[in-house]
């Protein structure tokens, strides 16, 4: 893979601050259009199967996901992105593109990160315009392309990473509600009380390297792997 890199001209969206969250806001909102509401990371089997059945499982759940699972494993990768791009390392760049992929511990796992990839890419091409780029990365996954894009934004890492956290658990916290089914006012008790585990995975994060890479959440895994062959499913992976 070739990948070209390039930093964001010094203007006004180089600003720090308000202009930094603002481009933060609106990549990982839930209405920026990569598609992320069409899939579960396997909750639905999950789900389905009874492991996740209030808010208390689905906070513990999500907490596993993010420290020791799948969600951290997605920090870890963003972090390498954004310092590939902050270097403009196109060979490093192209490396964890690579790992990434081979980390997709499911088909559907490595179908939905390689689709929220390239629909971020696509989405997001303002922004890459801005930055004067001459060559997006079509084949990213997902925390790749987003941990690529805030690299050259001069957006800071943590930042970065805390609302790359609040993303992951806020799709899957919406999964839940249609599915548990939870009220609303539980699925805000769960947002609240995965705040302090979603700053605590981000800043462990900003350090890591990729040898912090590892997960050990089976369940979750083995609930995308039965995910793909549940006979009703609303979501796809």
């Amino acid at each position: 893979m070739t990948v070209t890199l390039s930093r964001m001209p010094m203007n006004e969206l180089q600003a720090p601050g308000s202009s930094a969250l603002l481009r933060l806001m609106t990549w990982l909102s839930p209405a920026f259009p990569v598609g992320g509401f069409a899939y579960s990371h396997g909750l639905e089997s999950a789900i389905a199967e009874r492991r996740v059945a209030d808010a208390a499982t689905l906070s513990k759940w999500l907490e596993t996901l993010l420290l020791r699972g799948s969600g951290w494993n997605d920090l870890v990768l963003f972090a390498e992105a954004f310092r590939a791009a902050k270097d403009l390392d196109s060979t490093r760049m192209a490396a964890v593109c690579e790992l990434a992929l081979a980390l997709g511990g499911s088909m559907e796992r490595r179908a939905e990160t390689q689709a929220l990839g390239a629909a971020f890419g696509a989405a997001a091409q303002p922004w890459h315009d801005a930055a004067a780029t001459t060559a997006d990365l079509p084949d990213a996954p997902y925390p790749v392309a987003v941990g690529r894009l805030a690299g050259v934004g001069d957006i800071a890492l943590l930042d970065a990473l805390t609302a790359y956290a609040h993303g992951f658990c806020a799709n899957l916290v919406a999964v839940a509600t249609r599915l548990v089914p939870l009220g609303q006012s539980q699925m805000v008790l769960v947002l609240h009380a995965l705040e302090p585990v979603q700053l605590s995975a981000a800043r462990r994060a900003e350090g890591s390297t990729l040898d912090d890479l590892g997960s050990s959440s089976f369940l979750s895994d083995i609930a995308a792997m039965r995910h793909e062959t549940m006979t009703t499913r609303l979501f796809r992976s």
